[in-house]
């Protein structure tokens, strides 16, 4: 197994901090630590609590979200304590003390059409997967044994993955009423037996899209500042049609920024309008005239 590496992230809260781990800490769980005696399940989170200024511990897929008391400020100790979870974590200590799955998971799940009408989004009543992650087809899918299943069936052409839903791209043969209850069942009888959804070895869309565009230059205050906009107020929108944007690269010559579009977003007819309607007009308003054009490099 690779060593671990640690990444800071800032949230929209600042009292919270994210500490993304480049492999899954946990899976199919999301753990909430108040204080030291709730944290005897995990082993880690009890040593986090010895840390005077450390109020609440998230542990949820591949990173570690902590929550500080105001007596300090992120800045100051940040470093300090990502060092500290990359010693826990190469240390080879438990980072959880999980109890073995029940056979068989409640789970509701219900299917939501999306403005793109080859898509159709399959919603669950519980987190499935820490990251987004897409397959366009079987061989992308070698890590998730529920997108290699849905592939066996002859009408479904990709398959994308976020938070608590599962959107389906159908070939045009297909028809809605015809599939949907199909792959409805076959979702939810896959998630309620406690079968693996996606496995530690899965790459999500966003680390992948990083690995192939280098990471941004610190000092690309506007790369940075479309970013943050992306996040905060485009992707909720996005995501809850059953899509999702990734922020590609920015042109500081002729100030066009590029874009990835998943899911339900993809080859979906209204994109367009969205894009330029939506996205564009945003962060011309917020960004002024360092923004001339957004382009969607995938159509």
């Amino acid at each position: 197994m690779s060593e671990y590496v640690i990444t800071v992230k800032e949230t929209s809260n600042k009292a919270i901090l994210k500490f993304e781990a480049n492999q899954f800490l946990t899976t199919n769980k999301n753990y909430e630590f108040n204080n030291i005696d709730e944290a005897k399940s995990s082993p880690l989170a009890q040593q986090l609590f010895y840390l005077p200024f450390v109020k609440t511990v998230y542990i949820s897929g591949n990173f570690i979200a902590i929550e500080r008391f105001d007596i300090i400020e992120w800045e100051d100790v940040k470093d300090e304590v990502a060092q500290q979870l990359v010693e826990y974590l190469n240390s080879g200590a438990p980072i959880l003390v999980e109890e073995e799955p029940a056979s068989a998971i409640a789970i509701t799940l219900y299917a939501e059409v999306t403005p793109n009408p080859a898509v159709m989004k399959f919603v669950a009543n519980k987190k499935l997967v820490p990251a987004t992650f897409e397959f366009k087809n079987i061989d992308e899918a070698k890590d998730s044994e529920l997108a290699r299943a849905l592939f066996h069936l002859p009408f479904v052409k990709e398959v994308f993955m976020d938070e608590n839903y599962i959107s389906v791209t159908k070939f045009e043969m297909a028809d809605w009423n015809e599939i949907t209850m199909e792959l409805r069942e076959m979702i939810r009888t896959h998630i309620a037996e406690g079968k693996e959804i996606v496995s530690s070895a899965a790459e999500s869309t966003q680390l992948r899209q990083q690995e192939g565009r280098g990471k941004v230059n610190p000092d690309d205050e506007t790369s940075q500042q479309i970013i943050q906009i992306l996040e905060e107020y485009v992707k909720p929108a996005v995501a809850s049609d059953g899509g999702n944007i990734l922020f590609q690269s920015y042109d500081e010559k002729d100030k066009t920024v590029n874009v990835i579009l998943q899911g339900a977003c993809s080859g979906c007819p209204s994109s367009t309008y969205t894009l330029k309607n939506g996205i564009e007009t945003m962060l011309k308003n917020m960004l002024g005239d360092k923004v001339a054009e957004v382009v969607a490099i995938n159509g």
